[in-house]
């Protein structure tokens, strides 16, 4: 897949990610931002949002393969760091390992089709 191709589609998953975000009652506070954490290290986020008084930290992952555990543990701490709580990813498709890490985490997972049938 060339590289403007699966450019077009991560801004394709950002555009539904940002309507879903909206029709769920979030406030979309920034888009592609870094914070530093009490580590000292930077932490990308692709997006912030909010609902109520909690602010959440989202990774954006367009990939054609299955999300595994270590990316989800990397978002929880990258989290934990800049002490976001609650974070989300959204992906394609996410391992049972990464399902269950996040389950018993509170990280929310997802995909793409579930954002899609939640705006018709």
């Amino acid at each position: 897949m060339s590289v403007e191709k699966r450019e077009k589609q991560r801004l394709r998953l950002i555009e539904i990610s940002l309507k879903f975000f909206k029709k769920e009652g979030y406030k979309v506070k920034n888009e592609n931002v870094i914070l530093e954490g009490y580590s000292g290290i930077p932490r990308r986020f692709d997006l912030i949002v909010q609902k109520g008084r909690r602010e959440q930290g989202v990774w954006i992952r367009e990939w054609n393969r299955t999300i595994g555990v270590n990316v989800i543990i990397g978002l929880d701490k990258a989290s934990d760091d800049v002490s976001l709580s609650n974070p989300i990813m959204i992906g394609g498709k996410f391992s049972d390992h990464a399902k269950s890490y996040s389950n018993r985490r509170k990280i929310t997972l997802l995909t793409k089709h579930k954002m899609a049938r939640s705006l018709r």
